[in-house]
């Protein structure tokens, strides 16, 4: 078995997908893929997704992390069915998450029912209507946007942000919406708001955010007595920083916060990581519920691309971690036919004795992969 294996990561490197280098003090990527093979693997994926999903579905977080996915996978391929299949979408949706219209019966807390409105899982397709808006900025895109955001952040409760998800879902929507409308609440509440979330969820020994507040360390345990900090929540934290950090003025007064979190949050995630390049369910606990899974993998990988690519994290640090990660995402979460596997199925923890197989797909894990890809194509473009 050691010799297919050596021979299996040897013709990985003939074919660009492994990396040929195994120390971290190299940088240079030998054997790294080039640009167009990845541009490939993204329509390769991104077409065979949705050709079996038309985009006439709900605006509920899953299909709309799917779509963050989807039009970064836009972005880098200019293919103009993607952006059609984001506005088929969007206008199927009437440019709306929930769908009340009465303010007085608006909710936060959860729930999927059309009075949620205030729910971050019902805000996350907000960030793919700016984006569409960025692209033809015409008012109704983002309309229900600014009325909904505003709103909230009107009112004086700043609890709305009390799950690890919820950093993924809204706070690109408020570095969105602050580009687009130049107003300056859009940041003060994204810090007020990103406060309450950190004393709820942030473990300052670790750098490791719990899901919430329910799996705080000792109230709650691995199956060996251990933190337990599940793999895509921590996923959806250092994705949305680094989208945040994307958007907000270098000239923000809480940038070298968000930023020190971001970093904290990658140098925890870093140390996590499994030799076969996949991160588990439960980080810190190996025998809790073992296995690969592909949704907080592709969500960390592009997370640490995004912090190589813009020079807030060392290259020579954190590209074989990269390197290990892509090769996972790319020779076993990928499946012959363009299906992205091994994502464990919705939910808020990792589950002992859950099959995650390479069967286990899902939209957001689609998503997620699509992002990772997308951020490889950036770097693979820089000089």
């Amino acid at each position: 078995m050691r010799k297919l294996s050596t021979l299996f990561s040897a013709v990985l490197v003939l074919l660009g997908l492994n990396s040929g280098c195994t120390t971290a003090k190299k940088t240079a990527w030998a054997g790294k893929p080039q640009k167009q093979e990845v541009l490939a693997l993204i329509t390769k994926v991104n077409d065979h997704w949705q050709a079996e999903h038309p985009p006439q579905v709900r605006s509920f977080w899953d299909v709309a992390a799917y779509q963050t996915g989807n039009m970064a996978a836009y972005a880098v391929t200019k293919n103009e069915r993607y952006r059609q299949y984001a506005e088929d979408w969007a206008t199927h949706n009437n440019w709306k998450g929930a769908q009340s219209d009465d303010r007085a019966t608006w909710k936060y807390k959860y729930g999927e029912t059309p009075d949620y409105v205030l729910f971050g899982d019902w805000q996350v397709c907000f960030q793919t209507y700016v984006d569409l808006y960025n692209l033809k900025p015409e008012p109704q895109r983002i309309a229900r946007a600014r009325e909904v955001m505003e709103y909230e952040m009107s009112t004086p409760q700043n609890d709305y942000w009390w799950w690890a998800d919820g950093l993924y879902m809204v706070m690109p929507v408020m570095t969105k919406l602050y580009r687009v409308t130049g107003n300056p609440q859009y940041l003060s509440k994204l810090h007020e708001y990103f406060t309450y979330a950190n004393s709820i969820m942030y473990d300052p020994e670790t750098g490791l955010y719990y899901r919430d507040a329910k799996y705080v360390y000792p109230q709650h345990k691995s199956v060996n007595g251990k933190k337990d900090f599940w793999a895509r929540g921590d996923g959806w934290v250092l994705a949305g920083l680094a989208r945040v950090l994307q958007d907000l003025p270098a000239t923000d007064a809480h940038r070298p916060e968000y930023l020190a979190k971001y970093r904290g949050l990658a140098a925890a995630i870093k140390q996590a990581q499994q030799p076969e390049g996949y991160w588990i369910r439960s980080l810190l606990d190996p025998e809790h519920a073992p296995g690969p899974e592909t949704s907080g993998t592709a969500f960390y990988t592009y997370g640490l691309l995004w912090g190589i690519n813009n020079g807030v994290l060392s290259k020579q640090e954190y590209l074989p971690t990269v390197q290990k990660a892509w090769q996972y995402l790319t020779t076993t979460a990928l499946q012959p036919d363009g299906t992205i596997g091994y994502v464990q199925p919705i939910g808020e923890k990792a589950i002992p004795g859950q099959v995650v197989d390479k069967n286990s797909t899902a939209n957001f894990g689609v998503g997620a992969f699509l992002l990772a890809a997308s951020e490889m194509v950036h770097y693979l473009q820089k000089p």
